[in-house]
């Protein structure tokens, strides 16, 4: 089975918190990755290194840590740093395959993942970042098993 991870956006941490309890985002004024959220198996310290690295070219070492909002037993909330999103808004086109090629050559636990699909992810966390931004939202991940 493993950790399912769901990306989303919220005003604040106590807003962010409230989301596992309705489980929808979008009537606490939450933004969503993608339609209907986006539930993924990356972990949220990958997106955040994936991000810092291969955009910002960031040592692997200074990417800050995330912040745990809530850890319940069924659940946590962490919030991701904002420089996890932020660098993907002014970025074109050669810079996000660029940072896909890059980081598609790093070993992750299932063997390197195909550039493309590093592509369009970092295509969805920028389309994600604008959304963010426009609501004046922080990225936050809901982890659960």
């Amino acid at each position: 089975m493993g950790v399912t991870y769901k990306y989303f956006g919220a005003p604040d941490g106590a807003t962010a918190a409230r989301v596992p309890i309705s489980m929808r985002p979008e009537e606490l004024g939450g933004d969503e990755l993608g339609m209907g959220g986006m539930f993924t198996k990356i972990k949220p310290e990958t997106i955040a290194a994936m991000v810092l690295t291969g955009i910002q070219g960031m040592p692997l070492y200074k990417v800050p840590p995330l912040e745990l909002v809530v850890l319940h037993p069924d659940y946590a909330v962490v919030k991701l740093p904002m420089t996890a999103v932020d660098p993907l808004r002014g970025i074109g086109e050669e810079s996000v395959g660029a940072a896909a090629f890059i980081w598609s050559t790093v070993p992750d636990r299932g063997g390197p993942r195909d550039a493309f699909d590093v592509y369009q992810l970092l295509h969805e966390w920028q389309d994600f970042s604008h959304r963010l931004h426009e609501a004046g939202h922080q990225p936050y991940c809901l982890v659960w098993p």
